[in-house]
């Protein structure tokens, strides 16, 4: 939990030359970082899996009342096969547009992980499932709002912060929310986490979908009629050669037949054969020509059935004006404490693709520092949660 320890600060807005004001303002956060610890120490504690409502359900009215007793007002969207979607609402200056700040506090890690995985703190990194991804972005955005809020006196603006259940899924029962929060919002900041221990934030992602391919064949005995029956399992791995092809990594286009499951026994040609299809996308353009190409695949053996489901879930978040202009600014920040602040371009997506997607400026990998995002050692540094807080902080007064 957060600790009450207060501390005085002299850090209400005045006329002063930014330079003066920024390292300021990062000892404000040093003298807290121990707090912002076990706060995220508090989070990683909660699992919250995807796929266990009753646990995310957990985590999400635990968040609510963290974030309430800062002042926001919390709603609970409710999701019928996930968690209960978060958003908490905080009044501010409406003279400007609100902030939305996103994020997710669904893991990968199945329930009962914390018994071989413990949150714990290893000299300089806190480790534990779902440390970096991305509990920590969460608690990011509690004491940013908090900062602004006692530099202010109140906040310079309204912010809106979404926190899904289901983002490691799909977010198929926060997409619509996402979205429409997003339209009503200047600007989007995603608190994945950063790219890499450069600590770079995200100015482009690769668009992610997901098809199914089912062949259905006509089963016979292997033995005893070898010659009446057309194998699936065949059928399919020739279609796998095919859709191989439609790799193109020179120009961000990637197709991964992941899995794949046929057959019931060696003595039966299989009647039904299944493959999973990942692709990844750099623009959006090419995402018409890949689904194309996906649909139109034909059998070789004209006995089998084809059937293709599944298309791009998120579009590229692509780097454009909106997105470079936000880095500017982060720079602009970061340069106040010789932070050199890089950007990448990554090929995970997130709920920052469905943001920019509708054009809405969208800032992503605003969370916490480190590696190991989805397996066992999974951390994030803990000396750079301050100017990870501050950088959160100063681009929400900015955008």
């Amino acid at each position: 939990m957060r600790s009450k320890k207060s501390h005085s600060t002299k850090l209400t807005v005045k006329q002063r030359p930014d330079n003066s004001l920024w390292p300021e303002r990062l000892q404000y956060f040093e003298s807290r970082r121990d707090a912002l610890v076990q706060t995220i120490r508090s989070f990683v504690e909660i699992e919250s899996p995807s796929d266990n409502k009753q646990s995310a359900d957990r985590m999400g009215a635990f968040l609510a009342g963290v974030f309430e007793a800062v002042g926001g007002h919390a709603t609970l969207h409710r999701a019928e096969d996930y968690g209960d979607n978060l958003q908490i609402d905080f009044p501010g200056d409406t003279s400007q547009k609100p902030i939305l700040l996103l994020g997710h506090f669904d893991t990968v890690y199945p329930l009962g992980t914390l018994a071989t995985m413990p949150c714990r703190i290893d000299k300089d990194r806190l480790h534990g499932p779902g440390v970096l991804d991305m509990k920590s972005g969460v608690a990011l955005m509690l004491y940013a709002i908090e900062a602004l809020k006692e530099w202010h006196k109140g906040l310079p603006r309204p912010i809106t912060v979404f926190l899904v259940s289901d983002e490691e899924v799909g977010s198929s029962s926060s997409r619509k929310i996402t979205e429409a929060l997003a339209r009503q919002s200047a600007a989007v900041f995603v608190l994945e986490p950063a790219a890499g221990l450069r600590g770079a934030v995200k100015t482009a992602r690769k668009g992610v979908g997901d098809y199914t391919l089912t062949v259905k064949g006509v089963a016979a005995h292997a033995g005893l009629d070898p010659g009446k029956g057309h194998s699936a399992i065949v059928e399919l791995a020739r279609q796998i050669a095919v859709v191989s092809k439609f790799n193109h990594l020179k120009d961000g286009i990637s197709v991964n037949p992941g899995v794949i499951r046929g057959g019931t026994r060696t003595n039966v040609i299989a009647a039904e054969a299944v493959v999973e299809i990942d692709v990844r996308i750099k623009n959006a353009k090419q995402a018409k020509g890949l689904d194309r190409k996906m649909r139109a695949l034909k059998p070789f053996d004209k006995h089998c059935k084809l059937t293709v489901e599944g298309g791009i879930n998120r579009m590229p978040m692509e780097r454009n004006a909106g997105v470079v202009a936000l880095y500017k600014k982060a720079q602009a920040i970061a340069e106040q404490l010789d932070w050199p602040l890089d950007e990448a371009a990554v090929g995970g997506g997130s709920d920052g693709n469905f943001t920019a997607g509708i054009g809405i400026p969208t800032l992503d990998g605003m969370g916490g520092v480190g590696e190991g995002a989805h397996a066992v050692h999974e951390y994030i540094v803990i000396p750079e949660l301050p100017r990870r807080a501050l950088l959160l902080a100063g681009m929400i007064e900015k955008a």
